[in-house]
């Protein structure tokens, strides 16, 4: 790519080949072009330059890195992902702290709350010591957006698109001059099309707890500089999600930030880094195959329409994600007279020996304890036993089409955590019951206005998982899906079922959101990402002060989990909200941090250096502190203080 002041806009150099039919040597070409050129205007600048006088019109371009025909003339080289933008090459100060480059990285590519990101060295692949040159190379260079070319990082207001505004209200960091100019459009807010399978199975490996204990441990110190940490010029770093807590998403403002929120759950889910049923699978490959089908279809994207932000905030509240104590909607109802839920629910414990799994009892639920009977005439005595919900894990027991929804409780005891399995019978009384449940887990009540909230996005989330045609639907045709289903799911699922069993299924969960907008449909994706037990825990081998074994330790937005690292099963938690201090001895590399009633836990990292763990601890602390209300001029000093670990 070369710079706007030599062509007056980014353009590029594209090699073709063209291949005679009479055995004579292929024609080599070279064209500079732009991202908004059509194929079709491809084709007719290259029959320009050969000047053969011949019937071109049964040719066709070939992409040979991508095994794949550019047959939509009307597409422009953008669409087709010419180059794919892959990778952004971009300067930054190596004196200056990762948090400060970061933060800037993020103002020329337009992203909102950079403190939410990092930047993650990949980990190495084994497979690639072997060779000498990797033959990929040529392949990588092509991905490449060269920001630099654009003036990125010197002063230039950087990537803008429609959906995008320059500035923010430096008060209250609301955006600002909504109807400032557009800088041309943000190729950073437009998804890239799904690989093929063949390429997909090349990325994809089987993951234990252990191989994702390696995924998290090349994040970058916060505190120190780039050329403190290392790294050198050409590197490639990625840049991350790193704290799962998305704070005032807002599809007007933010559609860099969703995007790419986007594709990090989306690879997440196809190289099964998160863990997630068959079922979901196909409703993630539903949301996937919208979303590239909106994406290239001829028809320009509108985002004029999209909801202003008060409308959405209530929408979105089960995407801000905050910490117990945080400054979040608080609102209670009368305090007198907290809600309670009263069903008959189907209870199952597998540590006690019974010839009937589930069993009925008349369960009560009120604050966050649930307490069950043998049936409603005896509530009013005393229960047979009684759970007390906060601080235990809520996992979803479910399958829509077998009609099964169930609630796995795992409630914390002074030796670990006991199981509990409860059982409803439809998706309302599930959605009521769950959402009580992680309410309850963070020490919440239903008096909580979130908890209308959270039952609407269950019930959401559910409807999505269906995937059963309804009463009266058409049978799908498979010869509408243009494009192949094995893309859409990870490479185990293509190995277990043929093309035509996954393109029929994904098409009937299809039906389900067929009428999503783009960015609507971008949003579900990330809110079904967000209900996955397993979101957001990013792990790490630790080994506990007193103890002769490697473990688990899991990192979440609100808490730590002990894990055991043969059978993957929580041993025991411990919420952010009860930690009192937290520090690290940097001369034996141990983290050491006090919980309320007089709990000490001590670990050293074994797959990381500790500072890893320390500063996830301290910026989930950091992230806590942010409020609508506030701006977005960010604290670094405290930053600084609580991740630093006085080192």
């Amino acid at each position: 790519m070369i710079t706007a002041a030599e062509y007056g806009k980014t353009s590029w150099e594209l090699a073709v080949h063209v291949e005679q039919r009479t055995g004579e040597d292929s024609m080599k070409f070279k064209l500079r072009v732009e991202g908004k050129l059509h194929i079709g205007g491809l084709m007719l600048k290259l029959v320009e330059k050969i000047k053969a006088p011949q019937d071109w019109s049964d040719y066709a371009l070939w992409w040979e890195q991508k095994n794949c025909w550019l047959l939509k003339t009307h597409w422009t080289l953008d669409k087709y992902g010419l180059p794919n933008m892959k990778t952004i090459r971009l300067s930054v100060s190596y004196s200056a702290v990762v948090f400060k480059t970061v933060n800037e990285i993020c103002r020329v590519l337009n992203i909102r709350r950079p403190e939410e990101l990092s930047l993650l060295k990949p980990p190495d692949d084994p497979s690639k010591k072997k060779k000498k040159k990797d033959k990929n190379k040529d392949q990588v260079i092509e991905d490449i957006l060269d920001m630099d070319a654009l003036g990125g990082m010197s002063g230039s207001p950087g990537l803008f698109s429609k959906t995008m505004t320059p500035t923010y209200d430096p008060e209250n960091g609301t955006p600002a001059l909504r109807h400032q100019p557009v800088f041309g459009d943000n190729p950073l807010t437009t998804s890239q099309l799904n690989l093929p399978p063949a390429e997909l199975a090349k990325l994809y490996q089987p993951l234990d707890i252990t191989d994702k204990a390696t995924l998290n441990a090349g994040w970058l110190d916060s505190s120190r500089s780039l050329n403190g940490t290392g790294h050198q010029e050409e590197e490639k770093l990625l840049l991350r999600f790193k704290y799962h807590c998305f704070f005032d998403l807002n599809p007007k403002y933010d559609a860099v930030r969703i995007n790419q929120l986007y594709e990090q759950a989306r690879w997440a889910v196809l190289l099964e880094e998160v863990d997630c049923t068959e079922e979901e699978m196909l409703m993630f490959a539903s949301l996937q195959y919208h979303i590239c089908k909106l994406t290239t279809s001829s028809e320009p994207l509108d985002y004029s329409n999209e909801p202003d932000i008060d409308e959405v905030e209530a929408a979105l509240s089960n995407l801000e994600v905050t910490l117990e104590g945080g400054n979040t909607d608080r609102i209670l109802e009368d305090i007198t007279d907290i809600p309670k839920l009263t069903d008959t629910l189907k209870l199952f414990r597998p540590k006690r020996l019974t010839l009937r799994p589930y069993k009925d009892y008349w369960f009560v639920f009120k604050d966050t304890t649930i307490s069950y009977y043998k049936n409603k005439d005896v509530s009013s005595g005393e229960p047979i036993e009684q759970f007390h919900l906060r601080g235990c894990e809520v996992v979803p027991d479910v399958n829509v089409s077998d009609k099964k929804f169930g609630i796995k409780l795992l409630l914390p005891v002074a030796d670990g955590m006991n199981e509990v399995y409860l059982r409803c019978d439809n998706e309302t009384q599930y959605a009521k019951w769950k959402a009580a449940c992680i309410l309850a887990s963070k020490g919440k009540t239903m008096a909580y206005s979130s908890y209308r909230t959270e039952v609407r996005n269950i019930q959401a989330f559910l409807q999505m998982k269906n995937l059963a045609p309804s009463s009266g639907q058409a049978t799908p045709d498979l010869d509408s899906m243009d494009m192949n289903a094995e893309c859409f799911v990870s490479p185990r699922y293509v190995k277990k079922y043929k093309t035509k069993q996954l393109t029929t299924r994904i098409l009937e969960a299809h039906q389900n959101i067929a009428q999503l907008s783009l960015m609507e449909a971008k949003m579900r994706f990330i809110q079904a990402w967000q209900s996955l037990p397993e979101f957001g825990i990013n792990y790490y081998i630790v080994r506990f002060r007193g103890s002769k074994k490697d473990e688990i330790l899991g990192v979440s937005y609100n808490r730590l989990i002990r894990i055991d690292m043969s059978t993957g099963l929580p041993i025991t938690t411990w919420r952010f909200s009860n930690m009192k201090q937290w520090n690290v001895n940097w001369e034996i590399r141990q983290v050491a941090i006090e919980f309320d009633q007089n709990i000490h836990v001590a670990f050293a990292c074994q797959s990381c250096d500790c500072k890893v763990v320390h500063e996830y601890i301290g910026g989930y602390i950091f992230l806590s502190t942010r409020s609508k209300d506030q701006n977005e001029t960010l604290d670094e000093d405290l930053f600084h203080k609580l991740t630093g670990g006085q080192e």
